[in-house]
């Protein structure tokens, strides 16, 4: 009898608080079960067409890097039910052929459609580089002036540390000068994912099973964002296993 009122318990609790479990591969998260909250992310794969990016010390070119790290990001968030617009899904160029500043242009473009998404947040996908090859290790950034904008950076930036595991211990970093984070309503984050003048990140950068990695730490992040802003209960995150 005393088991039977423990298992009413506990389902009564589940249904309470209105979340349940969620298996995603190996790991496993909870999530709300509100459907009708509709979140919209904004993705920006940085660079693209006329403007590489930084060309690693293995040759590997920043924009292909942000492109695909941005697509497996999308993929992990619609499972989570969110609504997922991405700035730029190919290599097209966002300016016109007629804009004489065509980098200016492009990102205009990219502001326009994260003002304009109406989002909860934005999440800009970058790659480091540095003239010291020994430099290494995930940084997210954030504008200055943004309070929920740190809170975000630095949920990501704890999420990557503890997942990756790779002995990174960079800080989330304000930053007043770059043109997406001043001029983007919602909060924004640039996540710069490596280093690609040191040539053992920029390898597991180039491989779909460190894309991956590192992919589904940012999506933990932008979680639990999501639910320590918006949900009646904040939900603690299991971390994917090894």
């Amino acid at each position: 009898m005393k088991r039977n009122n423990f298992i009413v318990t506990v389902i009564f609790i589940i249904l309470l608080t209105g979340l349940f479990l969620y298996k995603e591969g190996d790991g496993v998260k909870y999530l709300l079960s509100d459907k009708s909250r509709k979140i919209t992310v904004v993705l920006d794969a940085g660079h693209g067409n006329f403007d590489p990016g930084k060309i690693g010390i293995n040759k590997a070119v920043e924009k292909d890097i942000n492109l695909s790290i941005t697509y497996k990001l999308k993929a992990l968030l619609e499972d989570n039910g969110i609504n997922v617009v991405m700035t730029r899904t190919d290599d097209n160029c966002l300016c016109k052929k007629s804009d004489t500043d065509k980098k200016r242009a492009d990102m205009k473009r990219r502001v326009s459609i994260i003002n304009s998404s109406g989002a909860l947040i934005a999440v800009s996908i970058h790659q480091n580089s540095f003239t010291q090859e020994s430099s290494r290790g995930a940084q997210v950034f954030y504008y200055q002036n943004s309070e929920k904008g740190q809170i975000l950076a630095e949920m990501i930036q704890d999420s990557i540390k503890g997942y990756i595991k790779d002995g990174n211990h960079r800080l989330a970093k304000a930053n007043s000068s770059y043109y997406l984070l001043r001029y983007s309503n919602c909060p924004l984050v640039i996540v710069e994912c490596g280093f690609l003048s040191n040539r053992a990140e920029a390898e597991l950068l180039c491989t779909d099973a460190y894309q991956d990695k590192m992919a589904w730490a940012i999506h933990l992040g932008i979680i639990e964002y999501i639910n320590s802003n918006i949900a009646d209960n904040a939900v603690p995150l299991v971390e994917k296993n090894e």
